[in-house]
């Protein structure tokens, strides 16, 4: 009797039919960035075995895999469209071939987006069990059976809430916690998070005072101080919340220029950071014995241009030890003192191929996945690397081409820093990569024994 109920705890506890070899949201399992399989290869290949290739159309989120299926978003502009009106979709995948199982669609208009960005869906869907959690540009949220793409329940954040979509669209994927679905909506006047019903999208508490823009992060829930903790970062402040109940545990205030709270907030040990484009990092200490936090450091630079020390705009760093790594706005990797946030030292070259083109990186990205003792990453120049970071500096072990980069980088009239880039996180899933561009999406192998 207590072997079944403990293994019925265990089932519950990975969402039944989940694989832990499958990537269900932004960020993979628990939104850590982690990839734990095995027999994966050490070194890239000069060209990857791409098991299929899928046209789509564009769009910044990345994929999610879950129980054999691959789920994708994307916009359709309509011809001649003088508004920016078109249609989202949601394309739901067979993991193995690629064919497409069912899609489902919606209207919408991206007029309040800037038109530079206004090329899709931000949001990696949400799988839980049997369903699959879609979120649009616009804030169109819905639910949608994963067999048959059926619409279960939705919501609309700007009708339904008086959200202000912000300049760069709604990008905050819903995050599943229990029988809750948490999310980052921006109700008018104290919803800012939301957490619905996961079965049925009724309201069960909303917090935090709406006093500005969302921002563009991710929720995530960690475990600090005795209690789980879901971090939220908008555009004002760095929270810390109750999942269960809503109720705030600790509040940081930050400033954040032009509300570009993007990266995902990361934790290492009992470091918690956040960091921007304009003000650099900002360090939280968590108490290990009950959920407070106090503030270690917060960059002093205001000028991307001069970065004293980490302005990660889009990519999320990390924390090893007390050593934080991460790339810059202007595609320098830098390693800094986690405890005060000294440089230690600076990298320059893995954006070498679009210094030598442009003479300047605006915008460096590079999503960091966990694998092992060394991270995979992918760069926004559309190539794979495998690297270690360590406080003697960045070690790049190897790279290869991965996608080809066809978003703009630029924006305003002049195009200013104008480049292709690709800003999508790929999922990692049963020792194969899937990612997208804005014409197509594709799986690879990265299994060590398709190399031999």
């Amino acid at each position: 009797m207590r072997r079944t109920f403990v293994l019925a705890i265990v089932l519950v506890g990975m969402g039944a039919g989940l694989s832990a070899s499958d990537w269900p949201q932004w960020r993979g399992a628990n939104r850590l960035a982690i990839w734990s399989e095995t027999g994966i290869v050490e070194n890239l290949p000069d060209e990857l075995q791409v098991t299929w290739r899928v046209p789509i159309n564009s769009g910044y989120a990345g994929p999610a895999v879950s129980r054999g299926r691959v789920f994708v978003t994307d916009w359709q502009e309509d011809p001649d469209s003088r508004t920016i009106d078109g249609t989202e979709r949601v394309l739901a995948l067979d993991e193995n071939t690629g064919e497409v199982l069912w899609s489902h669609t919606w209207r919408t208009s991206y007029r309040m987006l800037m038109a530079s960005y206004a090329i899709g869906p931000r949001a990696t869907p949400t799988v839980d069990d049997d369903r699959v959690y879609v979120l649009g540009a616009t804030g169109i949220l819905l639910c949608l059976d994963v067999e048959s793409g059926a619409v279960r329940w939705q919501k609309d954040y700007a009708r339904d809430y008086g959200t202000s979509v912000p300049t760069w669209g709604i990008t905050s994927a819903p995050l599943v916690d229990g029988e809750r679905l948490i999310a980052v909506v921006g109700a008018e006047p104290d919803g800012m998070v939301l957490a619905f019903d996961k079965y049925t999208g009724d309201e069960q508490w909303r917090s935090v005072k709406v006093a500005g823009e969302m921002g563009y992060s991710q929720p995530v829930i960690y475990d600090a101080g005795g209690v789980r903790q879901l971090i939220v970062w908008h555009a004002s402040a760095l929270v810390s919340l109750n999942p269960d109940t809503g109720n705030i545990y600790w509040e940081q205030p930050v400033d954040v220029g032009a509300g570009m709270a993007i990266a995902t907030p990361v934790k290492g040990g009992d470091y918690l950071l956040v960091s921007q484009l304009y003000n650099g990092s900002t360090m939280m200490r968590l108490n290990p014995d009950r959920p407070t936090a106090t503030m270690l450091w917060q960059g002093q630079s205001r000028n991307p241009d001069q970065p004293e020390g980490l302005h990660a705009t889009i990519g999320s760093p990390i924390i090893i030890g007390d050593f934080l790594y991460g790339l810059g706005v202007n595609g320098e990797i830098r390693g800094l003192d986690a405890k005060s946030g000294a440089r230690i030292w600076e990298d320059i070259e893995m954006n070498a191929e679009a210094r030598a083109q442009s003479g300047v990186v605006r915008w460096g990205t590079a999503f960091m996945v966990r694998q092992g003792d060394r991270y995979f990453m992918n760069s926004d120049e559309g190539n794979l690397i495998i690297a270690r970071f360590t406080p003697s500096g960045y070690e790049e072990l190897s790279r290869t081409s991965l996608i080809e980069p066809t978003a703009s980088a630029g924006f305003g009239a002049t195009r200013l820093y104008d480049r292709l880039v690709n800003w999508s996180h790929p999922a990692y899933a049963n020792r194969h990569i899937v990612h997208r561009n804005d014409r197509e999406i594709i799986r690879a192998s990265l299994a060590a024994a398709d190399y031999q």
